[in-house]
């Protein structure tokens, strides 16, 4: 097991399809906060566990502007069903072709199994990760860790206007 990308690093930019016809790049977000949430595939009972909470947590999310973006390796295709069964309403992202080739750049990718990790980042407005945690892969992280990591982001950013990294488990 790696490390995933630490706090301070550029977040490496991608452009992913969102369902099999659109794409959506990192860039497409930057002058937000962005949250990743590389997780390791639509139907496992914790990534849909994970993903309905921060379907449900999502006004939260936006009370910091940032956006969340779910990351599997899982095609288009599979994603849109899955969005629309669990009612998601943040985009799912394919990493599919080449498999995992975002994920390994975030250090998120499990070789030996072909899927993502349970990894997620919180990425400033200037493309910058502020925060990132590994999860468990059995383990559903929850919203706790992304919330604390947005608040110190905002308060950071009122306090001296411009962002600084800043780690912590969850």
């Amino acid at each position: 097991m790696g490390q995933v990308l630490a706090p301070g690093v550029t977040a490496p930019d991608f452009t992913l399809r969102v369902t099999p016809d659109q794409t959506l790049s990192l860039g497409d977000l930057r002058g937000r906060p962005a949250i990743l949430a590389f997780y390791p595939a639509d139907w496992s009972p914790v990534c849909g566990d994970q993903m309905a909470v921060y379907n449900q947590v999502l006004p939260e999310f936006r009370k910091y502007d940032a956006e969340v973006i779910g990351i599997s390796v899982d095609s288009a295709w599979c994603h849109q069903a899955f969005a629309e069964t669990r009612h998601l309403h943040f985009p799912l992202l394919a990493d599919f072709e080449p498999k995992g080739s975002v994920a390994r750049q975030y250090g998120a990718y499990r070789d030996g199994d072909g899927v993502c990790e349970r990894a997620l980042f919180v990425v400033d407005r200037e493309g910058i990760i502020f925060w990132s945690y590994r999860s468990p892969i059995a383990v559903n992280p929850g919203a706790d860790g992304i919330l604390d990591a947005l608040d110190r982001l905002e308060n950071q950013e009122k306090g001296d206007g411009r962002t600084q990294s800043a780690s912590v488990g969850g």
